[in-house]
């Protein structure tokens, strides 16, 4: 069997998160006869790529874009950088050759200035989207995604998407399986799909902020009503005073926030575990199954159903 070939483009001032996604996860995919599944090999247009944390020293050049079947384009330190022209030529070069791309976080500026998004969706960090809009407007950027999949192009989001969407390609190339498998050693879920919003998952205020005990409360009492009243009463708060200071803390509301914790909730035991749907419904606070699965698929872009039978680590590894 020929190994699927991974080429993943190092520029200068690399982000050396993306980069390292791109490397880790691909090369340590394993077959079912336990056979390596791809060849990494990072290439640049220089021997030496320097960034800002360290230097790297590749052994292969631009012509490894040619013979590539995927080339990973991880993000850079300044997206509105001039992309060096042998570098664009290559990309296209790779491209009309038939190659699949794909970008990390930032690298969606290096693909459009080559032209290869014109006319497609495409998605990057948050922070990037409108920079991204504004200076290449043949592309139609939908910030609040994951990832999007136009078929041999795919872009990515910042940080942990990208590490998503290689598990999706991975899910492309060799099926759910091979994928859960890869999920599982990078210690990572294989739960997230394209169509999430960027920010399906918040971050915890510090032990320090004045809700911590309060947010650590709602983890453990999803399926109980949670209203504003009912949370502001705990919090020792008018309900005003606590929705205002909800928001400056987790940057949403009340209610979006409980939403997400149980749609979340309702994620894990649905690929890891084999609960009815109803009884998940009710433990995650959901007064009918019938709104569960509307609130579930309005976030997530599937049926309960069709999330556990997509994402299911049990099925999928067994």
């Amino acid at each position: 069997m020929t190994l699927h070939r991974v080429a993943v483009l190092a520029l200068p001032n690399f982000v050396s998160y993306d980069l390292g996604i791109a490397c880790e996860v691909f090369r340590r995919v394993r077959l079912p006869n336990e056979e390596a599944a791809y060849r990494v090999m990072v290439c640049g247009q220089t021997r030496v790529i320097r960034s800002e944390p360290f230097d790297i020293h590749v052994e292969h050049g631009l012509e490894t874009l040619t013979g590539a079947d995927t080339i990973i384009v991880p993000g850079i330190d300044d997206p509105l950088a001039g992309v060096p022209g042998p570098v664009i030529a290559a990309l296209r070069n790779a491209w009309d050759r038939g190659a699949r791309m794909a970008s990390i976080c930032s690298g969606a500026f290096v693909l459009a200035q080559s032209g290869l998004l014109d006319g497609r969706r495409a998605t990057t960090h948050w922070a990037g989207a409108k920079a991204l809009a504004v200076h290449y407007p043949a592309v139609t950027v939908e910030p609040d995604v994951l990832f999007i999949d136009e078929g041999r192009i795919i872009t990515s989001a910042g940080a942990s998407a990208g590490l998503d969407m290689c598990l999706h390609l991975i899910g492309r190339d060799h099926g759910r399986g091979v994928a859960a498998q890869a999920a599982r050693l990078a210690v990572a879920p294989l739960s997230r799909t394209g169509g999430q919003a960027q920010f399906i998952r918040y971050e915890p205020p510090t032990s320090r902020a004045s809700l911590a005990p309060l947010i650590d409360w709602i983890s453990h009492n999803l399926g109980e009503p949670l209203t504003v009243n009912v949370l502001a009463e705990r919090a020792c708060m008018s309900g005003r005073t606590f929705a205002r200071r909800f928001r400056e803390q987790i940057g949403i509301t009340p209610l979006q926030y409980v939403l997400t914790m149980r749609v979340q909730r309702a994620q894990e035991w649905l690929a890891g575990t084999d609960m009815p749907v109803e009884r998940i419904a009710a433990l995650t606070g959901f007064d009918s199954p019938v709104t569960f699965r509307t609130r579930f698929r309005g976030m997530t872009g599937l049926t309960p159903s069709e999330y556990r039978q997509r994402f299911s680590l049990e099925v999928a590894v067994g």
